[in-house]
């Protein structure tokens, strides 16, 4: 019931929040402005085990980067909630994974935006569907999000809207425990080639901007930081090498297959796990956060191969190591783990050494690390 009432009331403060998208007025955001002192008596956030980050909420439930979708995970004991950030045709930032709506949301049953559907170059392939940047906050509004996996429960369908990214920050703000941030600049070679601002900001600018306007910054570690924890995140490099001169909050290098190119400088991700690469980009960022395959990949006959040494050579350079994703299904797990998520965690945590691991299922998570502190005491 708890759950429940968490997911009611962060819905309805989402509604609230995001009336002025249909022309209403709204109240400030609770976290407008930058203050913390109104929520300093909150616990902290944990920092003794690996960081257990809600891959787009708990999408393994609900719809992912849906109010309810992090409301659970926050509810299930989730460090981070970790989302997407895209831009609208009018310049709102919002909470979005794919670059077209098809595949999460009810667009295609919209005969309204029937006209919308179009072919664009996205990371050197041409994608045909529904383009975030070809609506408007308020037409984005409108629609309601889906689960994408059919073989989830179906049954939230059609209910939860497209958040903007304030409202997605004041859903960790308005946590009863201090929740950590985990923002990603999604497709930023394509926001700023399809989304223009007047002021003539870039899409970096006005992501660090809004982060900022909540009182998002410090170090890794600082006061500032614990207080609100935040870590950016990106495969594009030089967007996070422009986000460096422009906040001190730590930020995290995303690495793909290491056959996929960048989306901004063309390079392989095999070129750029390189030592020398890595090197590098230690100067910008606190840590990778490598798809897990890239770090220990997959036989033919879906075993587990010889570790490559990413882990090893992050750690030597003082970054750490946040692989995705992790996701409980039985087609997901490698057969050396016998269909138990749990040995898959314990294996990344306690073998590979990770620091952090995204999940599509952080209640699993927090069980699996509760469960093994205890058998440590």
């Amino acid at each position: 019931m708890a759950s429940l009432r968490m997911v009611a009331a962060v819905l309805a403060a989402v509604a609230v929040a995001s009336g002025s998208a249909r022309g209403v007025a709204a109240r400030p955001l609770v976290g407008e402005g930058g203050g913390g002192a109104w929520r300093d008596d909150r616990a902290p956030l944990q920092a003794s085990r690996a960081f257990n980050i809600a891959h787009r909420g708990s999408n393994g439930e609900l719809p992912e980067e849906t109010a309810a979708a992090y409301a659970r995970a926050i509810d299930e004991g989730a460090d981070f909630i970790e989302a997407d950030i895209e831009a609208t045709k009018d310049g709102h930032l919002v909470c979005f994974h794919d670059t077209t709506l098809d595949a999460t949301t009810d667009v295609a049953n919209r005969p309204e935006f029937a006209g919308r559907r179009r072919t664009l170059e996205v990371q050197w392939a041409n994608v045909t569907g529904y383009f975030v940047t070809d609506f408007t906050l308020a037409e984005l509004k409108t629609l309601r999000a889906k689960q994408r996996w059919n073989f989830r429960d179906k049954s939230h369908d059609g209910i939860s809207p497209i958040i903007t990214f304030e409202e997605f920050i004041n859903i960790a703000l308005n946590a009863k425990r201090v929740v950590g941030i985990y923002p990603e600049m999604k497709n930023p070679a394509f926001m700023n080639k399809h989304v223009q601002w007047a002021d003539g900001k870039k899409y970096e600018d006005k992501f660090i901007a809004t982060l900022k306007k909540y009182g998002y910054g410090g170090r890794y570690m600082s006061p500032e930081w614990r207080a609100k924890p935040v870590f950016v995140q990106s495969f594009a490099p030089t967007a996070l090498v422009r986000a460096a001169g422009l906040t001190d909050s730590p930020l995290v290098f995303l690495i793909d297959d290491v056959t996929v190119r960048t989306e901004d400088t063309n390079q392989s991700y095999d070129e750029i796990t390189s030592g020398e690469y890595l090197d590098y980009m230690k100067k910008y960022v606190v840590g990778i956060g490598p798809w897990k395959d890239t770090v220990v990949p997959p036989t033919k006959d879906n075993r587990l191969a010889t570790p490559t040494d990413l882990v090893a050579m992050a750690h030597a350079r003082g970054l750490q190591v946040h692989p995705y994703t992790y996701r409980n299904e039985n087609k997901f797990l490698h057969f050396n783990f016998r269909q138990d998520p749990y040995a898959e965690y314990d294996y990344w945590i306690n073998d590979v050494g990770v620091d952090g691991l995204f999940t599509d299922f952080p209640a699993s998570l927090r069980r699996f690390q509760e469960w093994t502190a205890k058998k440590k005491d």
